[in-house]
């Protein structure tokens, strides 16, 4: 690997954006910013694989995004805080939907709850951790074991702002904890894949998903007031750099 070169740097350069023929997998990705992620690597051409955990639609969004972009889109179910599960979906993705081949696989899926920290117990510290740091975990290993073997991959991990800064009001401190964890996992993974693969993170903002719309207005309202311009990024304003990212 493990830097990206097109194949011929002298091409007209909007060709060089090109996925066709890869295959991909984001996990959580049948909502939210997962869903705009899968959307836009099938838009640039890639086969994708949308792993989701228990979203009624899945499927059906995934049979919409293939008719509408024309490359292959399937959903599978995978619990992302189960190794065993994790690398069994994985796995199985890269033989049969991959034809023995991974390349880009997007470790998106995530959690969030409200609790005062002096509240947590055992179980709900551990739920956002398990999705959030140890999911990460998971997906990567079982991608990287299939990276190794190629000799290439693309690993990247969907983190948050709130990976280095504390937002406000709400409280939420194991969410922004396992978001910093996962940033400082994908730093590791990155010195330590550099031989065969790469391993990148991206950390938005308040983006306009579930997450936010089912706060509370005068929530909404504290969260805008802190943004000079007044507004919050729609989810597919990711898929550009999800993309980018993507280049194997």
């Amino acid at each position: 690997m493990p830097l990206y070169k097109p194949p011929n740097p002298a091409a007209p350069v909007l060709s060089q954006f090109s996925l066709k023929g890869k295959i991909a997998v984001v996990t959580g990705g049948a909502r939210g910013i997962g869903v705009e992620i899968v959307r836009g690597l099938a838009e640039a051409g890639a086969d994708v694989a949308l792993l989701y955990t228990s979203s009624k639609d899945a499927h059906e969004t995934a049979a919409r995004i293939a008719q509408e972009t024309g490359v292959r889109v399937k959903a599978f179910q995978c619990d992302v805080a189960s190794r065993e599960n994790t690398a069994t979906v994985i796995n199985q993705i890269a033989k049969e939907f991959g034809d023995g081949r991974l390349d880009v696989v997007v470790a998106n899926a995530g959690v969030c709850a409200n609790i005062p920290s002096l509240e947590y117990t055992e179980e709900t510290w551990r739920h956002n951790n398990s999705v959030n740091l140890d999911g990460v975990m998971w997906t990567a290993q079982a991608a990287g074991k299939i990276f190794k073997q190629q000799g290439k991959g693309n690993l990247i991990i969907t983190s948050s702002v709130s990976a280095t800064l504390v937002n406000i009001p709400q409280t939420q401190a194991a969410y922004n904890a396992s978001k910093a964890a996962a940033v400082h996992l994908g730093k590791s993974l990155a010195v330590e894949w550099a031989d065969f693969a790469r391993v990148n993170c991206i950390s938005p903002g308040f983006i306009m998903t579930e997450m936010i719309t089912i706060q509370p207005p005068e929530r909404m309202e504290k969260w805008l007031s802190m943004v000079p311009g007044r507004r919050i990024a729609d989810a597919s304003e990711l898929k550009g750099l999800t993309q980018l990212l993507g280049l194997t």
